[in-house]
């Protein structure tokens, strides 16, 4: 294997090179779009992946990810790219199935450097009981990588980022924190053990948490990536029809990520999300501008958001910890508003 370090070959890190919310809303407007009545969530409607119905009983779920290097070694990179990408199907309550890789490959990268890659995401495929199909690689100045997914669901059972109900509880199942934490990293200002538990994080498919909340009175989720927790309950918020009240003293973030963000390390993606989600944002009390930061910040591969019945809050949450580790309860939903989002 060379040397070559995978994150000095791009400008931006993982999902921290997204568009933002508020351009990408821009310049999909007046788009033509054919209407279907199989068709049951399409790119019109914000949400992670697009649903067809096939019959009563199935419904096909679509969507493709991939993005620059978040990690300097190859084969850790592909994993977190193809974990990101099967996270969208996940977060529509489906089971991935197929996949077709999306490559880019600079000319700094060797044979080895470039099977590397591929390895990591055909072993995260293979993990999550997808079977990579073939694909598309072609040369670019920077190296890219991620996957088209194709998988199924339960009609009955399809849970979007618009369908969220007051008196909802909203659950987070994985901390804040990665972009500030791969920005700084990119300065050496990150210890390796720390960055190791990051990639772990980036590396755990959200497919327990996907188990857990389908055997409960789930209404809406969403995966937590590049738009960031705020830009992500916006969505959810202003698509519902109702106001998400955020506590940000109770939101689970890496703590060397405060420090950080005290110091600048913050990615333009977080400016971003911020232009974004302002206009309709309450500040209800005075939050430290390095955790309104850690709010904004563009995660990759990131936790789900879910809204769960107040009934099964509790009960949700005590099975997110016994199977996956750690959850925590971030806010509530309530009527609509004067505004969309209320962090508290």
């Amino acid at each position: 294997m060379s040397d070559i370090q995978m994150t000095k070959l791009a400008n931006c890190a993982g999902c921290g090179a997204k568009v933002g919310a508020g351009m990408l809303a821009q310049l999909l407007e007046g788009l033509p779009v054919r209407r279907d009545e199989r068709l049951l969530v399409g790119y019109d409607r914000s949400d992670d992946a697009s649903v067809y119905l096939i019959d009563e009983h199935t419904a096909l779920v679509q969507t493709v990810d991939f993005f620059p290097p978040i990690a300097d070694d190859p084969f850790t990179f592909g994993q977190i790219a193809a974990c990101n990408a099967l996270s969208d199907v996940y977060a529509m309550g489906g089971e991935p199935r197929l996949a077709l890789n999306i490559m880019t490959v600079s000319r700094e990268m060797d044979r080895e450097t470039i099977h590397a890659v591929l390895r990591g995401g055909y072993e995260k495929a293979y993990e999550a009981g997808v079977i990579i199909t073939g694909g598309h690689t072609i040369e670019d100045s920077e190296p890219k990588y991620g996957l088209a997914v194709t998988g199924f669901a339960d009609p009955k059972r399809i849970l979007k980022n618009c369908t969220a109900r007051p008196g909802d509880v909203l659950i987070l199942t994985k901390p804040l924190g990665v972009g500030i934490l791969c920005t700084a990293a990119k300065g050496d200002l990150v210890p390796e053990a720390l960055m190791k538990r990051l990639h772990a994080q980036m590396m755990t498919l959200n497919r327990a948490p996907r188990d857990c909340m389908l055997r409960f009175e789930t209404h809406s989720c969403t995966d937590v990536t590049g738009f960031s927790l705020m830009g992500h309950a916006y969505e959810m918020a202003s698509g519902s029809g109702c106001t998400i009240h955020l506590r940000a003293g109770d939101v689970p973030y890496h703590r060397e990520a405060w420090e950080l963000a005290d110091m600048g390390f913050v990615p333009a993606g977080a400016y971003r999300n911020r232009d974004y989600v302002e206009p309709d944002l309450c500040w209800a009390r005075e939050i430290p501008l390095p955790l309104q930061d850690i709010l904004f910040d563009p995660q990759t591969s990131g936790g789900l958001l879910i809204a769960v019945a107040e009934k099964d809050g509790e009960s949700l949450l005590r099975a997110l910890k016994e199977e996956t580790g750690g959850a925590s309860v971030v806010g509530y939903v309530t009527e609509k508003g004067p505004k969309a989002l209320i962090v508290e």
